[in-house]
């Protein structure tokens, strides 16, 4: 991966020399003229259409963009009414009073002068009702609950963060095999889950696992508009809907069936003209909502920033820039057999190594991730706002001794860890 002038190209804005990497097309790093380039080779198609994936890229880069200069300059704030998320909750609201309607309407068909010939229609309605209702989710099978007398420590560190940045403790903390950690609510009494993954974690220096927890924990109060109960009909429910209306060809009628085939042809229109619509409007929620929920991951940033330091926050951005690499030396190790301390050893000089070009690579995410269904900001963005606020030194430090404890007390989930990574090759 190397990073190199672009054949002596200049800049047509501030004529500066031009860079490249990865092959991508060139830009300035200095005006970052260029930067919002559609390259097609670099990112999946989002809607099929290249013409429309071209123009959705450029919005979206737009919007990313006007959304950080907004925060820079207005500050971010932890409650404020945005115009996304009032949207966003208006909308689930409306459509969860539809839901209950359907599902009325389907119980009076069902007890309306019964026994009649309504009941069908009447189960009908009361089943695309429980399809369409919100759910309220559950643990993820692949999540190792932890308990509290069997990892003292790990449990006093994330209790010590959460009082940091003013979030609860969670009710449940758990591990994974995945190179990721997540917080979220589940069930209808919304119980907190912290899941941490063993891979991410064990690869990480002290500092860092205490921004890894703050942002994770800092979910819990920073209004993030995916996490709360009233909103998830407006992220699954008109998609849902879409699919469930969509048109399924299971048989051909004859052609001399003329009636028959007429009103096949005339339903699929209908179902087609109908799906499309659902999935426009489904597609434009999803959109408008995430605005939201790129707010406050730059609000978690913040709070991870105010519990571990912002050096330690930037720092963990710049190790989910090179997630890819990082994941990949570590699951090497683990292939050989090695835990964490190795884990450790390996990611800091894969880190050390990307250090020059880290820079061109917090650019070049603005290209390659902004997107108007990315639920979280570009990692370069996201180090940059926490380079633009006040430096904060750290609420929260995690010394050798401390982490070399947490680590004995997972000791047993690591060879866990060990052993499915290297059987799951």
């Amino acid at each position: 991966m190397i990073l190199s002038p672009s054949r002596g190209e200049t800049c047509d804005h501030c004529l500066a020399v031009t860079v490249s990497i990865q092959d991508a097309e060139p830009w300035c790093p200095h005006c970052e003229w260029n930067l919002d380039r559609y390259e097609p080779a670099r990112r999946p198609p989002e809607f099929g259409w290249r013409w429309i994936d071209r123009r959705t890229h450029r919005l979206a880069y737009r919007l990313t963009r006007d959304q950080f200069d907004a925060l820079v300059a207005d500050g971010i704030d932890r409650r404020g009414p945005a115009l996304a998320r009032v949207v966003t909750i208006g909308a689930s609201l409306l459509l969860l009073v539809g839901v209950v309607l359907v599902a009325a309407f389907g119980v009076w068909l069902v007890v309306h002068d019964f026994p009649s010939l309504t009941i069908p229609f009447g189960l009908a309605a009361l089943g695309l009702a429980v399809v369409l209702r919100p759910r309220f989710g559950r643990l993820d099978e692949s999540a190792y609950v932890l308990d509290r007398d069997q990892t003292p420590s790990l449990f006093d560190l994330v209790d010590e963060v959460a009082r940091a940045i003013g979030a609860p403790a969670p009710d449940v903390v758990a591990v994974n095999d995945d190179f990721n950690a997540y917080a979220t609510s589940i069930g209808l009494r919304r119980a907190r889950v912290l899941c941490i993954g063993l891979p991410l974690w064990g690869a990480l220096p002290a500092q860092e696992r205490v921004a890894l927890l703050g942002h994770e924990l800092a979910h819990f109060v920073n209004g993030d508009v995916r996490r709360l109960l009233l909103t998830q009909p407006a992220f699954t429910m008109l998609g849902t809907a879409a699919d469930l209306v969509r048109p399924v060809s299971t048989f051909a009628l004859p052609q001399s069936a003329l009636m028959g085939w007429a009103g096949e042809l005339l339903a699929e229109i209908v179902q087609r003209v109908l799906a499309r619509l659902l999935f426009t409007v489904h597609v434009v929620l999803v959109a408008v909502g995430l605005r939201d929920a790129q707010r406050a991951e730059y609000l978690a940033d913040e709070l991870a920033a105010e519990a571990a330091g912002s050096a330690a926050a930037v720092n963990l951005l710049d190790t989910l820039l090179i997630g890819e690499t990082m994941e990949m030396v570590v699951r090497r190790d683990a292939r050989a057999g090695h835990g964490p301390d190795q884990w450790r050893r390996s990611s800091e000089q894969a880190r050390t190594s990307a250090g020059p070009i880290l820079p061109a690579l917090r650019q070049l995410s603005l290209r390659d991730q902004a997107s108007l269904f990315a639920t979280h900001p570009p990692p370069g963005l996201r180090a940059r706002m926490i380079q633009e606020r006040t430096a904060q030194g750290p609420a929260v430090a995690l010394d050798q001794a401390r982490l070399e404890r947490i680590d004995s007390e997972l000791a047993r989930h690591y060879d866990r860890t060990v052993r499915n990574i290297s059987w799951g090759g």
